[in-house]
């Protein structure tokens, strides 16, 4: 692999971004303010005004030059939101899947038809809809480097998050042999990925830790953000190595293969077997907004003095550290002598959870859908 930031190849004009925006997924875990029909990436929880898919789409159109350029891959039940949240999206650049099949066949269904219309040597990239960046520049900045890497390796990019504490929700990137600098970014081979490893597993990739000569610090580790830059070709040559029959059946059939096709991460179907991978440590701030515990991570969500984060009209009596939030800003939410919770008025719903246990509103939402009188809170 070629990879020489300095070699003729890194040096030769790429081709302009074509950003893919993953738009598929349910939100479920910001029940009740998310539902089948609203899912998470149609909220706005920064304060902007803007839902979390439009301000993917308004970074990314910095980079694309514009809507001519977007691609989102969505599920067909929410199509019909995607283009009411925006609206310019050319028609042809929606795909909406007929069944959730995870992010492997969107990714590929989603390249096969950019190859079809531009050719393999564009440059795509892979982007969650419900991310958070802190420094938008900073993020335009490690893009053009992956950009660069991506056609001067014929390599995968993927952006790995500085890990900040041993978390186990997210995956972990192994950084291999430095291959350069692109755009003042240190640019690594993949040496392992690790899918969302056990506590103990976490706290030993933290513990690896390297002071430098200048006094700062390096870890080898970091998180995977999901955001994947590539040449087409490479990604669909990867494919027909690693998950062929997949790949054959939407160049075969194209989304009428969907019903019969496996439900399976990119992650496991090319980026853990490929030898292709190469990660940019980013160097902005990022959120993937899991779930309501979220809010207390913004920096611009107001905090009391005894810890609340209040996106509501609340009164607290010897209550700390809970995240209030409420959909009518004329209602009321009162707390007393409580701390550590989630408490979400929507609508007529009610939530009230632990928050280290705002995972489990997805097993809370199966159990709901068993009961006809909930159908339509869900």
């Amino acid at each position: 692999m070629p990879v020489t930031p300095n070699s003729p190849m890194a040096a030769r004009h790429h081709p302009a971004l074509i950003p893919v925006i993953l738009a598929g997924g349910k939100g479920e875990r910001f029940w009740p303010l998310s539902r089948r029909q609203y899912p998470k990436q149609f909220l706005s929880l920064d304060g902007s005004g803007r839902s979390l898919l439009q301000n993917t789409a308004d970074r990314l159109l910095l980079v694309s030059g514009g809507w001519e350029a977007l691609w989102v891959v969505t599920a067909d039940p929410i199509a019909a939101g995607v283009r009411s949240q925006l609206p310019d999206l050319l028609p042809a650049h929606l795909l909406a899947e007929p069944e959730g099949r995870d992010t492997a066949p969107a990714v590929a269904w989603t390249t096969l038809e950019i190859v079809r219309q531009v050719g393999e040597t564009a440059i795509v990239g892979c982007f969650p809809a419900d991310h958070w960046i802190g420094d938008e520049a900073a993020f335009q900045r490690t893009l053009a480097a992956a950009i660069e890497l991506a056609q001067a390796a014929a390599a995968i990019v993927t952006l790995g998050i500085p890990a900040t504490h041993p978390a186990t929700g997210y995956g972990y990137i192994e950084q291999g042999e430095c291959l350069g600098t692109y755009q003042g970014v240190p640019a690594y081979r993949v040496q392992r990925f690790t899918e969302k490893p056990d506590a103990a597993q976490a706290a030993t990739f933290l513990a690896s830790r390297q002071r430098l000569a200048d006094g700062s610090e390096t870890c080898p580790y970091t998180w995977n953000s999901g955001m994947f830059i590539f040449p087409a070709g490479v990604m669909l040559a990867e494919f027909r190595r690693h998950a062929p029959d997949l790949l054959a059946a939407l160049e075969r059939e194209g989304v009428a293969a969907y019903p019969n096709l496996p439900k399976i991460s990119l992650d496991y179907a090319v980026m853990e077997r490929t030898d292709r991978t190469c990660v940019l440590p980013a160097a902005f701030d990022w959120d993937d907004l899991g779930d309501w515990n979220a809010l207390a991570r913004l920096p611009m969500n107001p905090r009391d003095r005894w810890e609340n984060i209040t996106l509501a009209n609340h009164v607290g009596l010897d209550a700390h550290r809970n995240i209030v939030f409420a959909q009518d800003a004329q209602e009321v939410i009162a707390t007393i002598g409580v701390d550590d919770l989630v408490i979400v008025r929507m609508g007529k719903v009610t939530l009230v959870a632990h928050k280290d246990r705002t995972q489990e509103i997805k097993t809370l939402l199966r159990q709901m859908g068993d009961r006809p009188e909930y159908q339509d809170l869900l």
